[in-house]
């Protein structure tokens, strides 16, 4: 197959022809390398944004004129470039500058990593966190994105979906197994979820990663809408669920309670 290479005159062309119906695509398409997690052509690109290979074009080469993606072949990879976007977020949303403090002191604390996530098309995104010296995943690093459905702080986030919304993840989900021990049932799913509604807390125990418990607590706004989740994870040789429940969540509260009367 051809490779749809272009020369640097048509590159200054297309960064020439400003609108906003360009701009759009263009964000879409920088969305879609998230989404898709692989290189893309012209022809997926096009695919994955539902606009046609000649927008999509001009999005990639206006991209890799930018600096933000580079060809090889018919393929645009991602750039370390496209980090600077993220940074414009993690420097200056307040959410995570706010967080950082109180995640430090329950770091400190209960001496295990403590982590705040926001939820992102009923995925788990995570903007600001506090590590301990005893690191033993790196399931919840920042900027990782994880499922919902299977980890303690998504199902705070998504206790916070009023009923009809619910029903319309739990009707587009299609859970997989990460380990033995996750849960996969959706009817066992949706009343796991409910209950971090009533508890206004949540724990998975193995089910995202063998070996590792997790609990999390919701931050609210002043309206008590739940905005984030914070969290905390350990080694299940260290710790039980049961004990978690009842030796770390009082302190996790703590500073999630906190940090909500800062919002």
């Amino acid at each position: 197959m051809a490779s749809e290479k272009t020369d640097p005159d048509q590159l200054t062309k297309v960064w020439a022809s400003e609108n906003i119906t360009g701009l759009v695509k263009g964000l879409n398409i920088i969305e879609a390398f998230s989404t898709e997690r692989k290189p893309l052509t012209i022809a997926s690109a096009a695919r994955a944004t539902n606009i046609s290979r000649a927008s999509a074009r001009r999005c990639l080469l206006t991209l890799l004129h930018m600096g933000y993606v580079v060809q090889v072949g018919s393929a645009f990879h991602p750039t370390p470039r496209l980090l600077r976007l993220g940074d414009a977020y993690y420097e200056n949303a307040s959410l995570p500058q706010l967080a950082q403090m109180h995640l430090v002191n329950a770091r400190d604390r209960l001496r295990e990593s403590v982590s705040l996530a926001v939820l992102d098309d009923y995925e788990v995104v995570f903007v600001a966190r506090a590590e301990a010296e005893k690191i033993v995943s790196t399931v919840a690093q920042l900027g990782r994105r994880l499922m919902g459905y299977c980890s303690a702080t998504g199902r705070v986030l998504l206790a916070d979906l009023s009923d009809e919304e619910l029903n319309v993840y739990l009707g587009t989900l299609e859970p997989k197994a990460l380990t033995r021990h996750t849960i996969t049932d959706k009817a066992k799913l949706r009343e796991v979820i409910v209950q971090a509604r009533a508890d206004r807390l949540a724990i998975a125990d193995e089910e995202l990663e063998e070996g590792m418990v997790s609990m999390a607590v919701p931050v609210t706004d002043v309206a008590g809408h739940t905005v984030a989740a914070m969290s905390v994870s350990a080694s299940r040789a260290r710790i039980s669920a049961e004990r978690m429940k009842s030796e770390l969540a009082p302190v996790l509260r703590e500073y999630a309670d906190a940090l909500s009367r800062n919002l």
